[in-house]
């Protein structure tokens, strides 16, 4: 499983995994997926990532005040990367020596280091 790989590793925050939370509940409202199963799939992933204190704030960073929160664990985890569908979003980002970029350019970056 990739999140037990000795290659990387997931960070959260409190602030993030309540942002993810909110989010996941409020999108799959709509569809199939329970609060319970939402819980579930969180539970692991904090089980999983490192947990990281922020202690600093220097919002607003960026244009979403929501993704300024994934901006300060990257920065405060000393994160190479934030690997989202929303590059766009996290202009700036590379200030701080991160680089921003989908997943699919994530899993080309893992290939072409092995």
């Amino acid at each position: 499983m990739l999140l037990e790989g000795p290659r990387w590793r997931p960070n959260v925050s409190v602030p993030l995994v309540f942002e993810f939370e909110e989010a996941a509940k409020r999108e799959c409202a709509r569809g199939d997926l329970t609060d319970a199963r939402i819980d579930a799939i969180l539970d692991y992933l904090c089980a999983k990532a490192s947990r990281r204190e922020i202690f600093y704030l220097w919002r607003p960073f960026l244009r979403d005040p929501d993704d300024d929160l994934v901006l300060e664990l990257a920065v405060e985890s000393r994160c190479d990367f934030i690997i989202t569908f929303n590059t766009r979003n996290f202009a700036g980002a590379e200030r701080f020596g991160i680089r921003v970029v989908t997943p699919r350019e994530f899993l080309k970056e893992l290939r072409e280091v092995s």
